[in-house]
């Protein structure tokens, strides 16, 4: 049995992950998803947020469930914008995890943002029509969180996104803005999965496919599911998990 240290997406938490969490353990696999430092924090909190803090942080997590399975092997994944703390974390700390997983998440290649990454594949109107600035520039909401279901999962089942909505959380923006820095010889070192989304409204699937191709080399594994698939498609999300063991 493996171990899962799984990062959730902007304006998430550890929580998102709860479904696809119990499947994986129901199976004899120990799952941690933890909500990342500074999340829904102060501004002083969220100012202080890098790239680099949160790779360090998801990585010790990494060693410690590693330590605590007495070496099983332990998969590191991202969904949406996790995956660029799964990518800085493997670059920085490339023994503390067995395999990547990226589920429709940001998986870009050396020297690009998040931000420049989205100048690349021009805009997409809907999503970021609900995205409003806290703090200055510091933090960013989700604004009507109404509005957000149709965007993040129109294929979920409604009464699961009722219950997720209200638990968003204030994003620091930073992350967004740091330039991604990865080698082959580090981050490149680790075998990986890419679950691209077919249904996604928020990273829609032609950027999915435009990062697979910039950043060639992953195990691609195809859902029909919308930005949620932990809420959408759990239990195919667990499979593909699996398959990054």
């Amino acid at each position: 049995m493996a171990g899962f240290v799984l990062i959730h997406g902007s304006w998430h938490g550890g929580w998102c992950f709860d479904k696809v969490a119990a499947i994986l353990t129901a199976r004899g696999h120990t799952v941690v998803a933890p909500t990342l430092p500074g999340m829904g924090g102060t501004a002083e909190e969220m100012a202080a947020v890098t790239l680099e803090s949160w790779g360090d942080f998801a990585a010790q997590h990494c060693r410690d469930l590693k330590q605590k399975l007495g070496g099983a092997p332990v998969v590191l994944g991202g969904h949406s914008r996790g995956g660029l703390v799964v990518s800085t974390a493997a670059e920085r700390h490339p023994d503390a995890m067995d395999s990547l997983a990226y589920i429709c998440a940001m998986m870009l290649p050396a020297g690009l943002s998040r931000a420049e990454f989205k100048e690349i594949v021009g805009p997409n109107a809907p999503f970021e029509a609900i995205i409003k600035p806290l703090h200055g520039s510091i933090a960013t909401v989700i604004d009507p969180v109404d509005d957000a279901g149709a965007v993040f999962a129109q294929l979920s089942p409604p009464e699961d996104v009722a219950a997720v909505l209200p638990r968003l959380l204030a994003e620091p923006s930073e992350p967004r803005r740091q330039r991604i820095v990865v080698t082959p010889e580090r981050w490149g070192s680790k075998p990986r999965i890419y679950v691209e989304c077919t249904q996604d409204r928020t990273i829609p699937i032609d950027s999915q496919r435009k990062m697979i191709a910039m950043s060639p080399g992953a195990q691609v594994i195809t859902l029909a599911a919308d930005h949620s698939p932990y809420l959408s498609m759990p239990e195919a999300l667990a499979d593909a998990l699996e398959a990054a063991i």
